[in-house]
C-alpha cells in the first residue's frame, strides 16, 4: 500500500475515534464511528486476497447496520425527550436499541458472529486496530450512557459473551480466531460492570488494550498466524517467545501478572453489588479461556517439534526486538503491585 494512503487511513482512524470520544451530539458521534469504519476497510483488504476482501465486506455491513441502529436510537430519543445529548438518553425503546447497537459494534454475544470472520481476514496488525482502537469509540459511547442503559440485559450478554468465548475458542487452530473469542471474553468482564462502576470497563478495557497489543506485536514480529507454525517458531526469537508466554497468562489473568487486576477489581465490585453468584458464574467461565491461552502458551514455549526429516527450523532472528513490545510486555506484566493506587482512582 502507498504509504501517503495509508497515513491518511490512520489519521482518518484516530481522527474518527477522537470525534466520538469527545463529542456531546449524536449526530456528531455517529459522523465518528462513520469516519472510524471507512479508514479501517482499506487496510483490512489491503492484501487483495479473496479472505481479507471477504472480511472486508462483512465487516463494512455488519458496521453500516450498528451505525444505523445507533442514528435510529438518538432520533427515536430526539423525538420523544427533544434532548440530542448524549448522556441524555431516557427513553427505554432508545436504550434498548443503543445497546444492540454497540453490542454489533464491540461484537459481544449474540452479535458476535462477524469478529472472528473478519479478524481471520485481516492483517496481523489491522487485527490489532479492530481488537483495540476500533472497540475505543463504541465502548466511549457504553460508558457515557451507562446509567441509562438495562443492567439486567447487559449481564445477561456479559456471562453469554464470557461463556461463548471460552468454549467457541477451545478447538481453534488459527491464532488470530483464538484471539478474537478471547476479545469476545474479555468484553464480557467489561459488559457486566459497566453500569454498577463505569470507570472500572475503562480500566479493564485499558489494560485489555495493552496486553493484546503485546501479544499481535510479538506474533508479527515472529510472523506467526497459526499453532502448527507457532511451534517452529520459537528458534526465531527465543527470548521474545518465553516473554510472549508469561504476556499470554497476564490476558487469561492469572494473579502475579497485571490481567489478574482488572478481574480482581470486577468481582469485588460485583460483591458489593450483591451479586456474588454472577461474580462465581462469569469466574468459572474464565477458566475455558484459560485452557486456551494455556495451549497456546504451551506452543510458544514448552512444545519441541519432533524432527522429523522433512523438518526446518526457521532461521535464528539477530534483529533487536522493538522498543514498543519490550515496554508494552514490561506494562503487561508487573503492573499488579499499582492496584492501592488504580483503586483510588477507579
Amino acid at each position: 500500500m502507498n504509504p501517503q494512503a495509508k497515513l491518511v487511513f490512520i489519521t482518518s482512524l484516530f481522527l474518527g475515534t477522537t470525534i466520538t470520544i469527545s463529542s456531546n451530539h449524536w449526530i456528531m458521534a455517529w459522523t465518528g464511528l462513520e469516519i472510524n469504519t471507512l479508514a479501517i476497510l482499506p487496510l483490512i483488504s489491503k492484501s487483495h486476497h479473496p479472505r481479507a476482501i471477504e472480511a472486508a465486506t462483512k465487516y463494512f455491513l455488519v458496521q453500516a447496520a450498528a451505525s444505523a441502529l445507533v442514528l435510529f436510537s438518538s432520533m427515536t430519543n430526539a423525538w420523544y425527550t427533544g434532548q440530542w445529548d448524549i448522556t441524555q438518553l431516557t427513553h427505554p425503546t432508545s436504550c434498548l436499541i443503543l445497546t444492540s447497537a454497540i453490542a454489533i459494534k464491540l461484537g459481544l454475544v449474540p452479535f458476535h458472529f462477524w469478529f472472528p470472520e473478519v479478524l481471520q481476514g485481516s492483517p496481523l496488525i489491522t487485527g490489532l486496530l479492530l481488537s483495540t482502537v476500533m472497540k475505543l469509540p463504541p465502548m466511549a459511547l457504553l460508558f457515557m450512557t451507562s446509567p441509562s442503559l438495562n443492567p439486567t440485559l447487559l449481564t445477561t450478554m456479559a456471562i453469554l459473551s464470557a461463556a461463548l468465548g471460552g468454549w467457541m475458542g477451545l478447538n481453534q487452530t488459527q491464532i488470530r480466531k483464538i484471539l478474537a473469542f478471547s476479545s469476545i471474553s474479555h468484553l464480557g468482564w467489561m459488559a457486566i460492570i459497566v453500569t454498577y462502576n463505569p470507570k472500572l470497563t475503562l480500566l479493564n478495557f485499558y489494560l485489555y488494550s495493552m496486553m493484546t497489543a503485546t501479544v499481535f506485536l510479538a506474533l508479527n514480529s515472529i510472523k506467526v498466524t497459526k499453532l502448527s507454525t507457532l511451534m517452529t517458531a520459537w528458534t526465531k526469537k527465543p527470548s521474545l517467545s518465553a516473554m510472549m508466554l508469561l504476556a499470554l497468562l497476564s490476558l487469561a489473568g492469572l494473579p502475579p501478572l497485571t490481567g489478574f487486576l482488572p478481574k480482581w477489581f470486577i468481582i469485588q465490585e460485583l460483591t458489593k453489588q450483591d451479586m456474588t453468584p454472577t461474580a462465581t458464574i462469569i469466574s468459572l467461565l474464565s477458566l475455558l479461556s484459560l485452557f486456551f491461552y494455556l495451549r497456546l502458551a504451551y506452543c510458544a514455549t514448552i512444545t519441541l517439534p519432533p524432527h522429523t526429516t522433512n523438518h526446518m527450523k526457521q532461521w535464528h532472528v539477530n534483529k533487536p526486538t522493538n522498543i514498543l513490545i519490550a515496554i508494552l510486555m514490561t506494562t503487561s506484566l508487573v503492573l499488579l503491585p499499582l492496584s492501592p493506587m488504580i483503586l483510588t482512582t477507579v
